[in-house]
């Protein structure tokens, strides 16, 4: 048979799979309109389980994709369930509640808090964010939050992760436990240079101080020298601060190079970060949940059943609905074995009118749930 003649078949049996695929859609909404009559819940993995079995049995040698075709359509069906059934859930009062608020346009002043002194690189987000913001310094990402949670500020700045470090965990941890929301993000690229008094040598150099973030993202540099202390402090704004206030000529700090001109220091290595793609992301959050206009990323906390494909069923949701997923990481959850919680990033807008329907079918069907925000990053 010439393969024009077998691709003449594909095409009938491919209408024919379309005409039965949409049948099969209509069949869902009308099982949905059931279920919203009865308070039924979206998911009967029973009866999904029920019906790969009877599948997998029927299909033979191809009965591993006869079972990812089936799966797949159940995702589907169940992403159109949840678009018709109304049943409420926190999201969507959250999501509906972000939208009245938001506005067309994200403020360009404010009161924002920021950890560090002048000179910090979340100082350079803040003014990226709010350009005509009235930044409050504070000592430690706990007191960002605090000065959101308690109203002395509308908004922080916090970083949350680097390319070449990883997460802030800490801050995805304040995340998890205080109920604020992530209205805003930024990233910057990161350049460190080692900064000390006017005159010091790298001979004279006995003690390093950063940030542990930026000592991590400088650790090549660090590993090639030999007797000389490295010491972690707040901020990397901080410690040039610190060593420029200091009477000591054999400190140095990891810096960046706007801090050099800042506090009178000279720098003695530049660019001694590891990878020259070195950017760091930081989180603009408010104590009220806002949207505003132009949102097209989604950040979220969840917890799956320590089950095996619990974290599949999920990831199907998204990739049924052809989401982007941007971040996935898991953390351990404190005190319990071999449990995970997970942060995600989506690009999707929940102005979509298929991704509100979503998020509320993975609220019901994750052990937790926690929508950070829905934002633009700048």
């Amino acid at each position: 048979m010439e393969l024009s003649e077998i691709r003449t078949k594909i095409d009938a049996v491919d209408d024919q799979l379309l005409d039965l695929f949409l049948q099969r859609m209509e069949l869902s909404e009308e099982v949905a309109a059931y279920k919203n009559e009865h308070n039924l819940p979206i998911l009967n993995k029973a009866r999904e389980r029920e019906i790969l079995a009877k599948v997998t049995e029927k299909s033979g040698e191809k009965e591993r994709y006869a079972y990812h075709l089936f799966s797949t359509l159940f995702e589907l069906a169940r992403s159109r369930q949840a678009e018709l059934i109304n049943a409420p859930t926190r999201v969507q009062s959250q999501v509906e509640a972000s939208l009245a608020a938001g506005g067309p346009v994200f403020p360009q002043t404010g009161l924002v808090a920021c950890q560090g002194v002048e000179g910090a690189n979340s100082q350079v987000a803040c003014d990226r964010i709010l350009p005509r913001g009235n930044i409050v310094y504070v000592k430690t990402f706990e007191a960002v939050v605090s000065a959101v949670e308690s109203g002395l500020c509308k908004f922080g700045v916090l970083p949350i992760e680097n390319s070449s470090n990883g997460s802030v965990r800490a801050v995805y941890t304040l995340l998890q436990e205080h109920n604020l929301s992530v209205v805003r993000s930024t990233r910057l690229c990161i350049r460190h240079e080692l900064l000390a008094k006017p005159g010091v040598k790298m001979s004279d150099i006995t003690e390093i101080y950063s940030h542990e973030q930026a000592l991590g993202q400088c650790s090549k540099f660090l590993n090639g020298l030999n007797g000389v202390r490295v010491i972690p402090c707040d901020n990397t704004a901080m410690a040039a601060k610190m060593v420029a206030e200091s009477g000591n000529r054999h400190a140095a700090a990891i810096s960046s190079h706007p801090c050099a001109a800042l506090y009178g220091l000279e720098c003695i290595s530049d660019a001694i970060q590891d990878s020259d793609n070195n950017y760091t992301r930081f989180f603009c959050i408010a104590k009220d949940p806002v949207i505003y206009a132009g949102a097209n990323r989604i950040s979220l906390i969840i917890a799956c059943d320590n089950k095996p494909g619990a974290l599949y069923e999920i990831l199907s949701k998204l990739a049924a609905l052809n989401i982007n997923m941007t971040k996935l990481e898991s953390c351990p959850v404190s005190g319990r074995n071999f449990e995970f919680i997970f942060f995600l990033e989506l690009e999707a807008s929940v102005q979509d009118p298929s991704v509100l329907p979503m998020l509320r079918e993975l609220e019901r069907s994750c052990a937790s749930f926690n929508f950070l925000g829905s934002y633009t990053e700048v």
